[in-house]
């Protein structure tokens, strides 16, 4: 019978034609589609949720605004004990200082830079010495923080590689490591914040693409090996959230690109010119207040990821549009997908 299926051949299947724009060039492309089996997974229903058992203790990296912000938030009014790690908690930031205004005993601020392995190891003692049994473990650790930045290869800095490297690749891999023999007492969750440019590239932003693809290879084999030890390990890849996360400013940007202009090798500037990289820049400001200004979808995909008694392996919260596109390029030839999207 499956060999009777998977030989029907497509034509003779029921579907109807879906045409549509390429967001960036303006160009339109028809595609055959097949509702029975497609069904966007960014609009799942997540009707298995189960609550928490009492009071279960979670640490969230990157909480000072947007995704873990809220999340912290969420899961506190959910009964969790939450750990917010902020990277500007001993700056007094304005995130912090609401989160802490609370004043919940279920909800505690933690001085945290991922990047530095002093501060993760006094993160994890200060968790410990707050669970009330710390040989029962700690349930969750949701890895958020990150950094993006743009730039065409040419154009971004080894220095900015790296600094991007290590707050979202390294810095996931080093709180991992760190919590990992609590999480494993728990047999608990973590949930690691990747993201669509994970699973495809995108001009001018390999090093965001770079990090994000990482956190995919460590998620998966995180995964194999904590199954034995039942740990679950989930990744969530939000879509464009730009706007409701401030990740990119017009300011920004152009503080960016004017020391990456400056900084660029004279034989760079000399082939590109400076109309071609300001064109590219101007692009790039078009995209500060794009994509969704609701959160909802990306915290109730990390709250499943927490509660569920069988989450997901990968969650997808973004708008049809991009699930689409991410379908297409990671699952057709690279010379379709390239001539669709990118040609």
């Amino acid at each position: 019978m499956l060999t009777a299926r998977l030989s029907r051949p497509l034509s003779k299947l029921p579907g109807k034609t879906l045409s549509f724009s390429n967001r960036e060039n303006g160009t339109r492309h028809t595609l055959l589609f097949y509702p029975a089996s497609f069904v966007p997974v960014g609009r799942r229903t997540y009707a298995d949720a189960v609550n928490p058992v009492g009071s279960k203790a979670v640490l969230v990296t990157g909480c000072d605004s947007g995704f873990g912000f809220s999340l912290a938030k969420h899961l506190h009014s959910k009964g969790f004990l939450v750990f917010a790690g902020c990277l500007l908690k001993d700056k007094g930031d304005a995130g912090v200082k609401e989160l802490d205004s609370l004043k919940s005993d279920r909800l505690r601020t933690v001085q945290l830079n991922v990047c530095k392995g002093e501060e993760v190891e006094k993160a994890v003692e200060v968790v410990r010495s707050s669970l009330e049994d710390p040989e029962k473990g700690m349930w969750g650790l949701v890895n958020n923080a990150g950094i993006s930045t743009f730039g065409e290869v040419e154009f971004t800095s080894m220095e900015t590689y790296k600094q991007v490297a290590e707050v979202n690749l390294w810095g996931t891999v080093r709180v991992t490591k760190s919590f990992l023999p609590l999480i494993r007492r728990a047999k608990g969750r973590v949930v690691n914040i990747s993201s669509m440019l994970g699973r495809m590239a995108n001009p001018a932003r390999s090093p965001y693409c770079i990090t994000k693809f990482g956190v995919e290879a460590f998620s998966d084999c995180l995964r194999y090996e904590m199954h034995p030890q039942g740990v679950k390990v989930c990744v969530v890849e939000p879509g464009n959230f730009i706007a409701a996360t401030s990740l990119y400013s017009a300011e920004g940007i152009q503080a960016t690109a004017n020391k990456m202009w400056d900084e660029l090798p004279e034989v760079v500037r000399k082939d590109y010119g400076k109309k071609y990289f300001d064109e590219k820049v101007a692009a790039m400001e078009t995209y500060c207040n794009s994509g969704s200004t609701d959160t909802t979808p990306v915290i109730d995909a990390i709250t499943h990821a927490l509660t569920a008694a069988n989450p997901y392996t990968r969650y997808h919260p973004m708008d049809y549009y991009w699930w689409l596109r991410m379908q297409i390029m990671t699952h057709l030839p690279g010379a379709i997908s390239d001539r669709i999207y990118i040609h």
